[in-house]
């Protein structure tokens, strides 16, 4: 018999059913695209509150006195020495160096952590980090389907949460977590999120997900949002999406995200001689971002081009701007390449693009 393939679902499932959800599947878990307008999605996010199932993604679990040690081993960041109730955003690369995925750590306690890795590598992430951590007196422990992991986000966001709990948000720094009740469920409030805007993740027991969902629904102006628009959100923040941006033959360096890379802690860790090489050595492409004169929107796998016709790099992400107005998109230029008389071929048509920095948007 074969196995199962079909795609799974979240604890909110039935939730989005109920709302009319455009149900896709992603990462094999069928997740909302959008509710109804993406672009309002967006938009609430920017202005107000939205609200987002995230369970698709991966809780494992990292426990014991050699455990900190393990993260310093097997990640390129260094873990240990980061206080109980924070978090870093940090990757597991393989030995040549290439993103094997991009990660958020929680330090809970003094010998416990939580990895949280993109729900398509989460088994890759597992597998890996018990590998990595046989040398160590640590326990790695994949709590993924006993989570839930939704995220309100948005600058009306902690006054929102503030009327459903009793936590100290005012206090809770940027990428920090705390434990503490949400309209009467146990959770871990995180001050995180992959939008661009303040915004919190809020990690709960797999039963708790819909009571939780259904009180923060509740609230006037909070709205439901699918994938759609924590695409365009996260690409306006300059935020890389892995599959895009990150994969295993992509590089830190490559996606101008060294400054992960602790190549000064102490130790050895995985991947370590590698990207010490390419850090002195400039990388033989970089990663920028692209602003559409025109209408047409350069997506992902369409190719930069110089003004004569040549191919000179590939769009990674693209897609219209709700805040701006204009698409925009993230791209790999080959190293050497004038930034100017630029342009993405958008099915044979040559559209002129600018470079410019990143992020494409910035909250004030």
């Amino acid at each position: 018999m074969s196995a199962d393939t079909s795609p799974k679902k979240t604890p909110l499932h039935e939730v989005h059913e109920d709302l009319g959800a455009h149900l896709v599947d992603f990462a094999g878990y069928l997740m909302p695209l959008r509710y109804a307008s993406e672009t309002a999605e967006h938009q609430a996010v920017r202005t107000g509150a939205g609200l987002f199932d995230l369970s698709h993604m991966g809780e494992i679990f990292l426990s014991g006195p050699g455990a900190g040690a393990t993260l310093d081993y097997a990640l390129v960041g260094n873990l240990s020495p980061m206080p109980v109730g924070k978090a870093r955003y940090t990757m597991i690369c393989g030995q040549d160096g290439g993103v094997l995925d991009d990660l958020i750590v929680y330090r809970l306690a003094d010998e416990t952590w939580m990895v949280v890795a993109n729900a398509a590598n989460k088994d890759v992430v597992r597998d890996a980090l018990a590998e990595r951590a046989a040398n160590f007196e640590a326990a790695v422990d994949d709590r993924s389907a006993s989570y839930a992991l939704i995220a309100l986000q948005g600058p009306r966001s902690q006054a929102i949460l503030e009327g459903m709990t009793g936590a100290p948000l005012a206090d809770l720094r940027y990428y920090a977590i705390l434990a503490d009740r949400v309209a009467g469920v146990d959770a871990l409030i995180a001050r995180t999120g992959y939008t661009g805007e303040d915004g919190f993740e809020l990690f709960v027991d797999a039963a708790d997900a819909v009571p939780l969902w259904k009180a923060l629904a509740a609230v006037d102006g909070v709205v439901p949002a699918g994938l759609s628009a924590r695409d365009t959100l996260r690409l306006e923040a300059g935020m890389p999406l892995y599959g895009n941006e990150l994969t295993a033959e992509t590089t830190p360096f490559e996606a101008g995200l060294g400054r992960v890379v602790k190549l000064d802690k102490p130790g050895d860790f995985v991947g370590k001689t590698a990207l010490a090489a390419q850090a002195q050595t400039p990388p033989g492409r970089r990663l920028v971002g692209l602003v559409a004169r025109g209408r047409r929107a350069p997506r992902k796998g369409y190719q930069v081009v110089t003004s004569g016709g040549t191919p000179c790099g590939v769009v990674t992400s693209g897609a219209p701007s709700p805040t701006l107005g204009t698409p925009i998109a993230m791209a790999y230029l080959d190293s050497g390449v004038e930034e100017t008389d630029l342009a993405v071929d958008v099915r044979g048509r040559q559209e002129p693009v600018d470079v410019v920095t990143l992020p494409f948007y910035k909250r004030s």
